[in-house]
């Protein structure tokens, strides 16, 4: 999180928080969330105490806190800086819809605020870090990679934008895995214009991704498999002026020159219209 949410806190916002609630703490029978129980404490005081929780690792007492000020203390500065608190105590405790909801009330109670960017990227950070296997739905992607865009394009020249382009591009890449996952599967079963399917979509949408090369050899495998040499010579075309050094041009040649074949663009098809591109420096 940003330097000033915490680096500079120290020992000095440790012991004040100690010291704001020495009664209480005391008290073992004090409970916080009772009706009225921090009534009597000043906005600061509870957003030192927001902050001790962060420290000794409760980020779920600490959002509780920092969510407190706003409701006691509306519409005041430390309300404001309670919001975004509790934005991010939320992610940390892995409490997503939460965090979400926290950072998007910041966002549209201080759109201007120079906190902002940093509430938007916690927003975005709340979908990407969901994005944890392959199979799983990829709703999740398309909502980090529009928020992610977001900051991208609203705060291009913010501490977080080019966190956020690394991990767009990630998350990008993340989809264009799901959709050779997906192709593989079709081809082992020998459903190869369904295969064909899913790898077009790599090559025509994801062609910045790591799974290019792959596509194109599935292609090259899933056509040959259909007898369209003139569309698995072109993918072995694309992969070998794109990729010559990979293992999947490799592959791609020995297949083709195993049916005696070459990789050349051919005929009049989606492939040979990204050659044609590719070879005017229009594609990749």
């Amino acid at each position: 999180m940003s330097s000033r949410f915490g680096n500079a806190k120290g020992k000095a916002i440790l012991g004040a928080a100690l010291f704001s609630f020495a009664l209480t703490a005391a008290c073992s029978t004090f409970d916080p969330r009772r009706e009225g129980a921090l009534e009597v404490y000043t906005a600061e005081e509870i957003y030192q105490r927001g902050e001790f929780e962060l420290e000794k690792g409760q980020a779920d007492d600490a959002a509780f806190y920092f969510g407190e000020i706003e409701r006691l203390y509306p519409y005041s500065e430390w309300a404001k800086r309670g919001l975004i608190m509790q934005a991010y105590s939320y992610h940390r405790d892995g409490d997503y819809p939460n965090a979400r909801g926290a950072a998007q009330r910041f966002l549209d109670f201080y759109p201007a605020d120079e906190d902002a960017a940093y509430a938007q990227y916690l927003l975005a950070l709340s979908y990407y870090d969901q994005i944890d296997e392959v199979g799983r739905d990829q709703g999740l992607t398309f909502q980090a990679l529009q928020a992610l865009r977001v900051v991208i394009e609203r705060y291009p020249d913010s501490e977080y934008a080019r966190s956020a382009i690394l991990k767009f591009d990630l998350a990008f890449d993340h989809l264009a895995a799901k959709e050779m996952e997906i192709g593989r599967y079709y081809l082992k079963r020998g459903h190869y214009t369904a295969a064909i399917n899913r790898f077009r979509v790599v090559v025509e949408d994801f062609q910045t991704t790591s799974h290019t090369p792959e596509a194109l050899h599935r292609l090259v495998e899933s056509y040959l498999s259909l007898g369209l040499t003139d569309e698995a010579q072109t993918a072995g075309a694309i992969l070998g002026h794109n990729f010559q050094s990979t293992e999947w041009y490799q592959d791609s040649y020995a297949l083709l020159t195993g049916e005696g074949l070459e990789p050349r663009s051919l005929g009049n098809n989606w492939l040979s219209a990204i050659y044609r591109q590719m070879i005017r420096g229009e594609w990749l």
